[in-house]
Protein backbone atom coordinates (compact mmCIF):
# COMPACT_ATOMS: atom_id res chain seq x y z
CA UNK A 1 0.00 0.00 0.00
CA UNK A 2 1.11 3.18 -1.41
CA UNK A 3 1.83 5.29 2.30
CA UNK A 4 4.18 7.48 0.74
CA UNK A 5 1.91 9.19 -1.49
CA UNK A 6 -0.26 10.19 1.33
CA UNK A 7 0.41 12.68 4.32
CA UNK A 8 -0.87 10.29 6.81
CA UNK A 9 -0.97 6.41 7.41
CA UNK A 10 -3.96 6.37 9.42
CA UNK A 11 -7.08 8.77 9.36
CA UNK A 12 -9.40 8.43 12.72
CA UNK A 13 -12.90 9.54 11.18
CA UNK A 14 -15.15 10.31 13.97
CA UNK A 15 -12.46 11.37 16.43
CA UNK A 16 -14.58 13.11 18.59
CA UNK A 17 -17.36 10.74 19.23
CA UNK A 18 -17.28 8.19 22.30
CA UNK A 19 -16.06 5.71 21.13
CA UNK A 20 -13.28 7.65 18.68
CA UNK A 21 -11.84 9.31 21.43
CA UNK A 22 -10.50 6.00 22.75
CA UNK A 23 -9.36 4.55 19.01
CA UNK A 24 -8.23 8.07 18.85
CA UNK A 25 -5.93 7.58 22.55
CA UNK A 26 -4.63 4.43 20.78
CA UNK A 27 -3.53 5.40 17.99
CA UNK A 28 -1.08 7.89 19.85
CA UNK A 29 -0.25 5.04 21.85
CA UNK A 30 0.75 2.96 18.82
CA UNK A 31 2.75 6.46 17.52
CA UNK A 32 5.51 6.16 20.17
CA UNK A 33 5.27 1.75 20.39
CA UNK A 34 8.66 0.90 21.46
CA UNK A 35 9.76 -1.57 18.69
CA UNK A 36 8.44 1.10 15.99
CA UNK A 37 11.04 1.65 13.37
CA UNK A 38 9.18 4.12 10.90
CA UNK A 39 7.10 7.39 11.76
CA UNK A 40 3.33 7.04 11.82
CA UNK A 41 2.24 10.21 10.48
CA UNK A 42 -1.81 9.91 11.28
CA UNK A 43 -4.65 12.51 11.75
CA UNK A 44 -8.04 12.71 12.98
CA UNK A 45 -11.07 13.98 11.41
CA UNK A 46 -14.97 15.53 11.67
CA UNK A 47 -16.90 18.21 11.84
CA UNK A 48 -15.79 20.71 14.67
CA UNK A 49 -11.90 21.40 15.06
CA UNK A 50 -12.37 22.38 18.59
CA UNK A 51 -13.68 19.26 19.50
CA UNK A 52 -11.26 17.85 17.80
CA UNK A 53 -8.83 19.48 19.45
CA UNK A 54 -10.51 18.74 22.84
CA UNK A 55 -9.94 15.27 22.15
CA UNK A 56 -6.12 15.52 21.50
CA UNK A 57 -5.63 17.83 24.46
CA UNK A 58 -7.60 15.27 26.83
CA UNK A 59 -5.24 12.40 25.26
CA UNK A 60 -2.08 14.19 25.75
CA UNK A 61 -2.80 14.57 29.28
CA UNK A 62 -4.05 10.85 30.00
CA UNK A 63 -0.82 9.82 27.94
CA UNK A 64 1.01 12.16 29.89
CA UNK A 65 2.61 13.52 25.76
CA UNK A 66 2.11 17.30 25.76
CA UNK A 67 3.09 17.85 22.43
CA UNK A 68 0.82 15.20 20.91
CA UNK A 69 -1.89 18.18 19.73
CA UNK A 70 0.77 19.53 17.64
CA UNK A 71 1.99 16.22 16.22
CA UNK A 72 -1.56 14.87 14.41
CA UNK A 73 -3.21 16.30 11.99
CA UNK A 74 -6.54 18.03 11.57
CA UNK A 75 -9.02 17.14 8.91
CA UNK A 76 -12.55 18.78 8.81
CA UNK A 77 -14.78 17.26 7.01
CA UNK A 78 -19.02 16.04 7.04
CA UNK A 79 -20.59 13.16 6.67
CA UNK A 80 -23.50 14.67 4.49
CA UNK A 81 -20.49 16.40 1.97
CA UNK A 82 -19.39 13.97 -0.41
CA UNK A 83 -15.95 16.28 -1.63
CA UNK A 84 -15.27 16.93 2.33
CA UNK A 85 -15.25 12.59 2.57
CA UNK A 86 -13.32 12.65 -0.75
CA UNK A 87 -10.62 15.13 0.31
CA UNK A 88 -9.73 13.20 3.82
CA UNK A 89 -9.71 9.83 1.74
CA UNK A 90 -7.01 11.40 -0.47
CA UNK A 91 -4.71 12.15 2.59
CA UNK A 92 -5.18 8.85 3.79
CA UNK A 93 -3.64 5.10 3.34
CA UNK A 94 -6.49 3.81 5.94
CA UNK A 95 -9.39 5.69 7.42
CA UNK A 96 -10.83 4.06 10.61
CA UNK A 97 -14.47 4.71 10.49
CA UNK A 98 -15.62 5.68 14.30
CA UNK A 99 -18.94 7.25 12.79
CA UNK A 100 -22.33 5.29 13.57
CA UNK A 101 -24.69 3.28 13.32
CA UNK A 102 -23.54 2.56 10.05
CA UNK A 103 -26.38 2.19 8.64
CA UNK A 104 -27.07 5.45 8.23
CA UNK A 105 -23.50 7.02 7.95
CA UNK A 106 -20.95 4.19 6.65
CA UNK A 107 -22.13 3.81 3.14
CA UNK A 108 -20.75 7.51 2.13
CA UNK A 109 -17.18 6.90 3.96
CA UNK A 110 -16.97 3.26 2.29
CA UNK A 111 -18.07 5.08 -1.32
CA UNK A 112 -15.73 7.78 -0.83
CA UNK A 113 -12.48 5.66 0.02
CA UNK A 114 -13.13 3.05 -2.73
CA UNK A 115 -13.00 5.84 -5.05
CA UNK A 116 -10.20 7.57 -4.02
CA UNK A 117 -8.27 4.40 -3.52
CA UNK A 118 -8.15 4.39 0.31
CA UNK A 119 -8.28 1.29 2.70
CA UNK A 120 -11.19 1.66 5.77
CA UNK A 121 -11.94 -0.31 8.62
CA UNK A 122 -14.74 -0.03 10.64
CA UNK A 123 -16.01 -1.27 14.21
CA UNK A 124 -19.91 -1.95 12.57
CA UNK A 125 -21.70 -4.79 14.65
CA UNK A 126 -24.64 -4.54 12.10
CA UNK A 127 -24.83 -6.86 9.68
CA UNK A 128 -27.25 -5.60 7.01
CA UNK A 129 -25.01 -2.94 6.61
CA UNK A 130 -21.76 -5.09 6.27
CA UNK A 131 -23.29 -7.34 4.07
CA UNK A 132 -24.83 -4.70 1.73
CA UNK A 133 -21.35 -3.22 1.29
CA UNK A 134 -20.01 -6.26 -0.35
CA UNK A 135 -22.65 -6.13 -2.53
CA UNK A 136 -22.29 -2.82 -3.77
CA UNK A 137 -18.68 -2.67 -3.32
CA UNK A 138 -16.46 -5.53 -3.50
CA UNK A 139 -15.60 -5.66 -7.15
CA UNK A 140 -15.21 -1.90 -7.16
CA UNK A 141 -12.60 -2.54 -4.27
CA UNK A 142 -10.94 -5.28 -5.88
CA UNK A 143 -10.44 -2.91 -9.10
CA UNK A 144 -8.97 -0.14 -6.91
CA UNK A 145 -6.71 -2.94 -5.20
CA UNK A 146 -8.33 -1.44 -1.55
CA UNK A 147 -9.52 -3.28 1.40
CA UNK A 148 -12.46 -2.74 3.23
CA UNK A 149 -13.14 -4.65 6.32
CA UNK A 150 -16.08 -4.12 8.53
CA UNK A 151 -16.32 -5.47 12.46
CA UNK A 152 -12.85 -4.77 12.81
CA UNK A 153 -14.02 -4.29 16.97
CA UNK A 154 -14.99 -6.62 19.58
CA UNK A 155 -17.82 -7.40 17.20
CA UNK A 156 -16.38 -9.43 15.55
CA UNK A 157 -12.52 -9.58 15.42
CA UNK A 158 -12.24 -11.76 18.92
CA UNK A 159 -14.79 -14.40 17.64
CA UNK A 160 -13.68 -14.44 13.90
CA UNK A 161 -10.00 -14.99 14.30
CA UNK A 162 -11.06 -17.04 17.47
CA UNK A 163 -12.26 -20.05 15.03
CA UNK A 164 -9.49 -19.58 12.90
CA UNK A 165 -6.57 -19.69 15.54
CA UNK A 166 -8.96 -23.08 16.79
CA UNK A 167 -8.61 -25.09 13.42
CA UNK A 168 -4.87 -23.84 13.36
CA UNK A 169 -4.09 -25.38 16.63
CA UNK A 170 -6.04 -28.69 16.25
CA UNK A 171 -4.19 -31.57 15.60
CA UNK A 172 -6.70 -32.50 12.33
CA UNK A 173 -9.29 -31.20 11.04
CA UNK A 174 -11.93 -28.64 12.65
CA UNK A 175 -15.82 -29.05 11.17
CA UNK A 176 -18.02 -26.87 14.22
CA UNK A 177 -17.01 -24.88 16.98
CA UNK A 178 -19.58 -23.14 19.52
CA UNK A 179 -18.51 -20.07 21.77
CA UNK A 180 -19.43 -18.48 24.87
CA UNK A 181 -19.15 -15.14 25.75
CA UNK A 182 -18.31 -14.73 29.61
CA UNK A 183 -18.32 -10.57 30.23
CA UNK A 184 -16.60 -10.28 33.92
CA UNK A 185 -17.43 -6.69 35.72
CA UNK A 186 -15.87 -5.10 38.97
CA UNK A 187 -17.62 -3.13 41.83
CA UNK A 188 -18.45 -0.51 39.75
CA UNK A 189 -20.61 -2.69 37.47
CA UNK A 190 -21.12 -2.88 33.38
CA UNK A 191 -22.14 0.48 31.16
CA UNK A 192 -22.47 0.62 27.13
CA UNK A 193 -22.73 4.14 25.38
CA UNK A 194 -26.03 4.29 23.58
CA UNK A 195 -24.56 4.01 20.37
CA UNK A 196 -24.26 0.46 20.68
CA UNK A 197 -28.04 0.71 21.81
CA UNK A 198 -29.03 2.61 18.98
CA UNK A 199 -27.63 0.15 16.16
CA UNK A 200 -29.59 -2.54 17.79
CA UNK A 201 -32.84 -1.63 18.00
CA UNK A 202 -32.36 -0.30 14.17
CA UNK A 203 -30.98 -3.95 13.53
CA UNK A 204 -33.67 -5.52 15.23
CA UNK A 205 -36.52 -3.19 13.86
CA UNK A 206 -35.40 -3.46 10.18
CA UNK A 207 -34.97 -7.59 10.45
CA UNK A 208 -37.15 -8.32 7.14
CA UNK A 209 -34.60 -5.68 5.05
CA UNK A 210 -31.28 -8.31 6.17
CA UNK A 211 -33.59 -11.40 4.89
CA UNK A 212 -34.37 -9.42 1.81
CA UNK A 213 -31.02 -8.81 1.27
CA UNK A 214 -29.71 -12.43 1.88
CA UNK A 215 -32.50 -13.88 0.23
CA UNK A 216 -31.24 -11.45 -3.17
CA UNK A 217 -27.23 -11.66 -2.94
CA UNK A 218 -28.02 -15.58 -3.78
CA UNK A 219 -25.04 -16.98 -1.99
CA UNK A 220 -23.55 -20.18 -2.57
CA UNK A 221 -23.98 -22.30 1.16
CA UNK A 222 -20.86 -24.39 2.17
CA UNK A 223 -20.44 -27.79 2.48
CA UNK A 224 -21.59 -29.31 5.37
CA UNK A 225 -18.36 -31.32 6.64
CA UNK A 226 -18.59 -33.85 9.49
CA UNK A 227 -21.66 -34.18 12.11
CA UNK A 228 -24.22 -31.63 11.76
CA UNK A 229 -23.45 -28.90 14.62
CA UNK A 230 -26.70 -29.32 16.95
CA UNK A 231 -28.05 -25.73 18.01
CA UNK A 232 -29.10 -25.28 21.80
CA UNK A 233 -31.75 -24.44 23.47
CA UNK A 234 -32.56 -20.36 23.57
CA UNK A 235 -31.78 -21.01 27.42
CA UNK A 236 -29.07 -23.74 27.34
CA UNK A 237 -27.19 -25.08 30.18
CA UNK A 238 -22.95 -25.32 29.74
CA UNK A 239 -21.69 -27.98 32.00
CA UNK A 240 -18.18 -26.91 30.65
CA UNK A 241 -18.62 -23.51 32.06
CA UNK A 242 -20.75 -24.18 34.88
CA UNK A 243 -23.38 -21.51 33.54
CA UNK A 244 -26.55 -20.85 31.55
CA UNK A 245 -26.59 -19.53 28.29
CA UNK A 246 -28.37 -17.61 25.75
CA UNK A 247 -27.58 -17.12 21.77
CA UNK A 248 -25.12 -13.86 21.15
CA UNK A 249 -27.21 -11.55 19.84
CA UNK A 250 -24.61 -9.39 17.81
CA UNK A 251 -23.51 -9.89 14.12
CA UNK A 252 -20.24 -12.65 15.19
CA UNK A 253 -22.39 -15.65 13.63
CA UNK A 254 -23.02 -13.63 10.15
CA UNK A 255 -19.21 -12.66 10.06
CA UNK A 256 -17.91 -16.10 11.00
CA UNK A 257 -20.03 -17.52 8.26
CA UNK A 258 -18.63 -15.24 5.59
CA UNK A 259 -15.39 -15.81 6.67
CA UNK A 260 -15.93 -19.44 5.93
CA UNK A 261 -17.46 -19.06 2.87
CA UNK A 262 -14.19 -16.73 1.56
CA UNK A 263 -11.99 -19.50 3.59
CA UNK A 264 -13.68 -22.56 1.63
CA UNK A 265 -14.41 -20.81 -1.98
CA UNK A 266 -11.51 -18.41 -2.07
CA UNK A 267 -8.61 -20.43 -0.92
CA UNK A 268 -10.02 -23.73 -0.69
CA UNK A 269 -9.82 -24.65 2.80
CA UNK A 270 -12.24 -26.89 5.12
CA UNK A 271 -15.26 -25.09 6.46
CA UNK A 272 -16.50 -24.61 10.30
CA UNK A 273 -19.80 -24.46 11.17
CA UNK A 274 -20.67 -22.05 14.06
CA UNK A 275 -22.31 -20.66 16.56
CA UNK A 276 -22.79 -18.69 18.92
CA UNK A 277 -23.70 -17.38 22.88
CA UNK A 278 -23.29 -15.87 26.12
CA UNK A 279 -23.07 -16.73 29.31
CA UNK A 280 -25.96 -15.34 31.65
CA UNK A 281 -24.95 -16.99 34.93
CA UNK A 282 -27.77 -18.45 37.39
CA UNK A 283 -31.61 -19.09 36.88
CA UNK A 284 -32.08 -15.69 38.27
CA UNK A 285 -30.43 -13.93 35.85
CA UNK A 286 -32.25 -16.03 33.08
CA UNK A 287 -35.30 -14.76 33.86
CA UNK A 288 -34.31 -10.73 34.35
CA UNK A 289 -32.83 -11.09 30.89
CA UNK A 290 -36.30 -13.05 29.49
CA UNK A 291 -38.12 -10.38 30.67
CA UNK A 292 -35.87 -7.77 29.39
CA UNK A 293 -35.57 -9.46 25.83
CA UNK A 294 -39.26 -10.04 25.60
CA UNK A 295 -40.13 -5.67 26.56
CA UNK A 296 -36.99 -4.96 23.80
CA UNK A 297 -38.46 -7.17 21.11
CA UNK A 298 -41.99 -6.18 21.37
CA UNK A 299 -41.05 -2.19 21.24
CA UNK A 300 -38.83 -2.20 18.76
CA UNK A 301 -41.59 -3.68 16.62
CA UNK A 302 -43.03 -0.25 16.37
CA UNK A 303 -42.09 3.15 15.31
CA UNK A 304 -43.48 4.64 19.26
CA UNK A 305 -41.65 1.75 20.94
CA UNK A 306 -38.20 2.35 18.91
CA UNK A 307 -38.63 6.02 20.11
CA UNK A 308 -39.03 5.09 23.68
CA UNK A 309 -36.08 2.60 23.68
CA UNK A 310 -33.76 5.46 22.16
CA UNK A 311 -35.13 8.47 24.38
CA UNK A 312 -35.01 6.32 27.91
CA UNK A 313 -31.83 3.29 27.36
CA UNK A 314 -30.68 3.03 31.12
CA UNK A 315 -34.75 2.59 31.49
CA UNK A 316 -34.74 -0.21 28.76
CA UNK A 317 -31.74 -2.03 29.04
CA UNK A 318 -32.37 -2.47 33.31
CA UNK A 319 -28.89 0.27 33.77
CA UNK A 320 -26.73 -1.42 31.22
CA UNK A 321 -26.78 1.05 28.66
CA UNK A 322 -26.35 4.79 28.97
CA UNK A 323 -26.22 8.17 27.20
CA UNK A 324 -23.34 8.71 29.39
CA UNK A 325 -21.24 5.51 28.49
CA UNK A 326 -19.31 3.58 31.18
CA UNK A 327 -16.74 5.57 33.44
CA UNK A 328 -13.33 4.76 33.46
CA UNK A 329 -13.73 2.60 37.11
CA UNK A 330 -15.90 0.44 34.98
CA UNK A 331 -13.78 0.18 32.23
CA UNK A 332 -10.80 -0.63 34.09
CA UNK A 333 -12.99 -3.32 36.34
CA UNK A 334 -14.32 -4.87 33.31
CA UNK A 335 -12.89 -7.65 31.36
CA UNK A 336 -14.42 -10.53 28.73
CA UNK A 337 -13.72 -14.23 28.19
CA UNK A 338 -14.43 -16.08 24.89
CA UNK A 339 -14.50 -19.62 25.19
CA UNK A 340 -14.35 -22.11 22.14
CA UNK A 341 -15.40 -25.68 22.26
CA UNK A 342 -14.40 -27.38 18.88
CA UNK A 343 -14.90 -30.60 17.60
CA UNK A 344 -13.13 -32.25 14.69
CA UNK A 345 -11.47 -35.20 13.40
CA UNK A 346 -7.98 -36.71 12.96
CA UNK A 347 -5.85 -36.18 10.43
CA UNK A 348 -6.40 -38.56 7.88
CA UNK A 349 -9.87 -39.77 8.67
CA UNK A 350 -13.02 -39.46 6.79
CA UNK A 351 -15.20 -37.09 7.77
CA UNK A 352 -18.26 -38.76 6.07
CA UNK A 353 -20.27 -40.98 8.65
CA UNK A 354 -17.52 -41.36 11.99
CA UNK A 355 -18.24 -38.95 15.04
CA UNK A 356 -16.47 -36.49 16.05
CA UNK A 357 -13.27 -37.91 17.63
CA UNK A 358 -11.23 -34.55 18.51
CA UNK A 359 -11.98 -31.70 20.81
CA UNK A 360 -10.23 -29.31 21.42
CA UNK A 361 -10.84 -25.51 23.67
CA UNK A 362 -9.35 -22.33 23.22
CA UNK A 363 -10.03 -19.38 24.96
CA UNK A 364 -9.46 -15.54 23.90
CA UNK A 365 -9.04 -13.23 26.70
CA UNK A 366 -9.04 -9.45 26.69
CA UNK A 367 -9.53 -6.13 28.95
CA UNK A 368 -12.91 -4.54 28.74
CA UNK A 369 -14.74 -4.94 25.48
CA UNK A 370 -16.19 -1.90 24.19
CA UNK A 371 -13.96 0.68 24.52
CA UNK A 372 -10.42 -0.60 24.99
CA UNK A 373 -10.30 -3.85 22.98
CA UNK A 374 -12.66 -2.51 20.78
CA UNK A 375 -9.78 0.40 19.73
CA UNK A 376 -6.87 -1.97 20.78
CA UNK A 377 -8.81 -4.45 17.51
CA UNK A 378 -9.35 -1.47 15.56
CA UNK A 379 -5.97 0.12 15.23
CA UNK A 380 -3.74 -3.37 15.20
CA UNK A 381 -6.02 -4.52 12.90
CA UNK A 382 -4.89 -1.27 10.46
CA UNK A 383 -1.26 -1.76 11.18
CA UNK A 384 -1.43 -4.96 10.14
CA UNK A 385 -3.16 -3.44 6.43
CA UNK A 386 0.15 -1.01 6.70
CA UNK A 387 2.56 -3.93 7.82
CA UNK A 388 1.53 -7.53 6.59
CA UNK A 389 0.80 -6.27 2.99
CA UNK A 390 2.45 -9.60 1.56
CA UNK A 391 -0.03 -11.98 3.64
CA UNK A 392 -3.12 -9.87 2.78
CA UNK A 393 -5.98 -11.62 0.19
CA UNK A 394 -3.73 -10.90 -3.29
CA UNK A 395 -7.15 -8.35 -4.62
CA UNK A 396 -8.32 -5.39 -3.05
CA UNK A 397 -11.89 -5.85 -2.21
CA UNK A 398 -14.55 -5.74 1.16
CA UNK A 399 -13.44 -8.63 3.62
CA UNK A 400 -14.59 -10.01 6.85
CA UNK A 401 -11.47 -9.62 9.43
CA UNK A 402 -10.93 -13.53 8.89
CA UNK A 403 -10.97 -13.42 5.72
CA UNK A 404 -8.65 -10.25 5.71
CA UNK A 405 -6.10 -11.07 8.16
CA UNK A 406 -6.00 -15.17 8.38
CA UNK A 407 -2.53 -15.63 7.14
CA UNK A 408 -1.43 -12.23 8.42
CA UNK A 409 0.53 -11.56 12.35
CA UNK A 410 -2.81 -9.85 13.62
CA UNK A 411 -3.26 -12.13 16.25
CA UNK A 412 0.15 -12.10 17.61
CA UNK A 413 -0.07 -8.38 17.51
CA UNK A 414 -3.34 -8.66 20.02
CA UNK A 415 -1.32 -10.67 21.91
CA UNK A 416 1.21 -8.18 21.94
CA UNK A 417 -1.64 -5.33 23.35
CA UNK A 418 -3.70 -7.64 26.17
CA UNK A 419 -5.66 -9.73 23.56
CA UNK A 420 -4.42 -13.77 24.22
CA UNK A 421 -5.10 -16.07 22.60
CA UNK A 422 -4.56 -19.49 24.48
CA UNK A 423 -5.64 -23.41 24.10
CA UNK A 424 -6.80 -24.19 27.06
CA UNK A 425 -7.06 -28.72 26.34
CA UNK A 426 -6.93 -30.60 23.51
CA UNK A 427 -7.84 -34.16 23.18
CA UNK A 428 -9.03 -37.25 21.56
CA UNK A 429 -13.01 -39.11 22.05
Amino acid sequence: MATEQRPFHLVVFGASGFTGQFVTEEVAREQVARDRSSPLPWAVAGRSREKLQRVLEKAALKLGRPTLPSEVGVIICDITNPASLDEMAKQATVVLNCVGPYRFYGEPVVKACVENGTSCIDICGEPEFLELMYLKYHEKAAEKGVYIIGSSGFDSIPADLGVIYTRNQMNGTLTAVESFLTVHSGPEGLCIHDGTWKSAIYGFGARSNLRKLRSASNLKPVPLIGTKLKKRWPVSYCRELNTYSIPFLGSDMSVVKRTQSYLYEVLEESPVQYAAYITVGGITSVIKLMFAGLFFLFFVRFGIGRHLLIKFPWLFSFGYFSKQGPTQKQMDGSSFTLTFFGQGYKQGLSTDKLKPNIRICTQVKGPEAGYVTTPIAMVQAAMTLLNDVSDLPKAGGVFTPGAAFSKTKLIDRLGQHGIEFSVISSSEV
